[in-house]
């Protein structure tokens, strides 16, 4: 499998080559494979129309035996090499399709993510619908392939029968691609549109049962049924304009193969009243004429499936070439883990300072969201500051390979993510902790309650993203993740916007114990809790994009506009 960020390619025509040569010996097997199926094909009606002249027409019992024992061998070998030669193919389609779903997905689960606007919905839609049928691509030439060659000799025997009748197959063959050809490029285009448009339908249909309970909290579900009812509709004009044109290609692709066969068969009709053909040469061509019907409309098919393949192609490619979100440098050491804002500005951010040591948790009570918002952006290291640094380590963040961040820092959104498993594997995914530091994690977040309520305690069913539990009793599973990972250093967005005063309480008076025994790490909440300020070593008042103050909870108290800022 390739890894994430190589073996890329820039193009949809790129990609679809990409899938012929790195499945070179499996293609191989199966257009020569295919290719016998297609030329026995070809061969039945000669064989019939030889069996007719040399034994029917003649009444030879012998000749009758001979060509009745080849024309079991030609179906014989008609049928195993069309079941191998599809296996061959089938398996190279599916390896193929996998390869693309595993780049796609890894690309989704890059760790320095993927600067896009698409939906998850749509992301998925690339992963599976669009990987399939940019793989299709390799099928379609293993056909093309054998296509071809049953109309090369279908045109040779007629060439032999009657040179005529091959130069009209030679004119008409052509005739008919090319007109096919020529819608091909507009199905292309309405192919890609759809694709589009169904992502997106899929996107926002997946946003909508994510967020079902919200929306009914806030009684936003007409709207929110309008907006996917808009995004139905446009995927299904996209999907019915694609189909129209499909369907003129097919329809006159076939009406077309149906045309050629009947001036070939009135020609044939014609030579043989003359004489000039027998009526064995008569049946075979007939036969050959209806056959070559066959690789004609296939080929008019396969038209369409390429540009199909070629619009999903586009759409992985456009995917792959996402800018990444998140920004990486070549730094792997630091000098401890000590977080530092050294005159940061960025966006509504001004001259931000402020440093989080080891063992000491320093809460930022921010007015705006707008500016814990920038500095989330910030720590995510989704953003380079337009002046000032934010230093991990004594290093800038966005100078350190992922890794290294990944080893030091842990960002716990305010925005909680809950994962399809249990309690315990959300709570501690690589169990790792032993049981008295699980448990201490649990009582720390307020976890342990959501445990003790749970009928199969820590091994309790979790649907994805917690859809059976409460706001509060996600937040706390998330907080009790963050805590579990034991990061040096643990920045906080809001970790108890969902739960009571109690609670919220008693998780203020455990987080400083639980982050900092023994020295501990450097925590960083961004909170306008009393309960978790009162709690903090330091804390920083943020205001208008500043530093207007900093200091203890109980000092900072006395002043008006911080008291008006958290004392809500």
């Amino acid at each position: 499998m390739p890894e994430p960020h190589t073996d890329r390619v820039a193009t949809a025509g790129a990609l679809l080559r990409r899938a012929v040569t790195r499945n070179v010996r499996p293609l191989a097997g199966a257009i020569a494979l295919i290719t016998v199926w297609q030329v026995c094909e070809s061969l039945v009606p000669v064989l019939i129309g030889v069996l007719i002249d040399r034994a029917v027409a003649t009444g030879d019992v012998s000749e009758l035996v001979l060509w009745s024992l080849a024309l079991c061998a030609l179906f014989a070998v008609l049928s195993y090499s069309y079941r191998f030669g599809s296996r061959l193919g089938f398996g190279a389609l599916q390896r193929e399709g996998h390869r693309l779903r595993t780049e796609v997905s890894g690309r989704v689960l890059d760790a320095r993510g993927a600067r896009t606007e698409r939906l998850p919905g749509d992301l998925l839609s690339i992963a599976t619908a669009d990987a399939d049928m940019a793989a299709g691509v390799l099928r379609q030439l293993v056909y093309s392939t054998a296509a071809v060659f049953g109309l090369a000799v279908s045109a040779v025997i007629l060439a032999v029968i009657d040179p005529l009748l091959a130069v009209v197959v030679l004119l008409g063959v052509p005739a008919v691609l090319g007109v096919t050809q020529l819608l091909s490029a507009p199905l292309a285009r309405r192919s890609e549109a759809r694709q589009a448009a169904l992502g997106t339908a899929t996107g926002v249909a997946a946003d909508l049962v994510r967020g079902l309970r919200p929306l009914k909290g806030i009684g936003a579900e007409g709207a929110a049924v309008d907006r996917f009812r808009t995004a139905s509709r446009q995927a299904a004009r996209a999907s019915v304009a694609a189909a129209r044109w499909e369907g003129a290609m097919y329809g006159l692709t076939r009406w077309l193969s149906g045309l050629f066969l009947v001036v070939v068969a009135l020609i044939a009709s014609h030579r043989a009243l003359s004489g000039d053909i027998g009526i064995g040469e008569l049946i075979a061509v007939v036969g050959l004429a209806q056959f070559v019907a066959e690789p004609i409309a296939l080929l008019s098919y396969m038209v369409a499936q390429v540009a199909q393949s070629r619009a999903s192609a586009g759409r992985i490619v456009e995917f792959l070439a996402a800018p990444p979100l998140v920004h990486e440098g070549d730094d792997t050491t630091t000098d401890g883990s000590t977080l530092v804002l050294d005159r940061i500005q960025h966006g509504p951010l001004r001259d931000v300072s402020l440093r989080v040591a080891p063992g000491r948790l320093v809460a930022l009570a921010v007015e705006d969201p707008a500016d814990a918002a920038a500095l989330m952006t910030l720590l995510r290291g989704e953003a380079v500051p337009e002046s000032g640094s934010v230093l991990l380590g004594g290093r800038a963040i966005t100078d350190l390979r992922i890794e290294t961040v990944r080893s030091l820092l842990l960002v716990a959104d305010h925005h909680v993510d809950l994962f399809a498993g249990t309690l315990r594997s959300n709570v501690d995914p690589a169990d790792r902790l032993d049981p008295d530091r699980l448990a201490q994690v649990l009582e720390a977040s307020a976890a342990d309650d959501v445990v003790v309520g749970s009928a199969a305690g820590l091994e309790e069913h979790v649907d994805a993203d917690g859809t059976a539990l409460s706001g509060g009793q996600r937040q706390r599973i998330a907080l009790a993740r963050a805590l579990a990972a034991e990061a040096p250093v643990l920045v906080l967005h809001d970790p108890t916007t969902a739960v009571d005063a109690v609670t919220e309480h008693r998780i203020a008076a455990a987080l400083h114990d639980v982050r900092h025994r023994g020295g501990g790490g450097a925590t960083l909440v961004l909170t306008s809790s009393p309960a978790l300020l009162a709690r903090a070593d330091t804390v920083v008042h943020l205001r208008g994009g500043r530093v207007v103050r900093a200091g203890a909870h109980a000092e900072l108290v006395a002043d008006d506009d911080y008291r008006a800022a958290v004392l809500r």
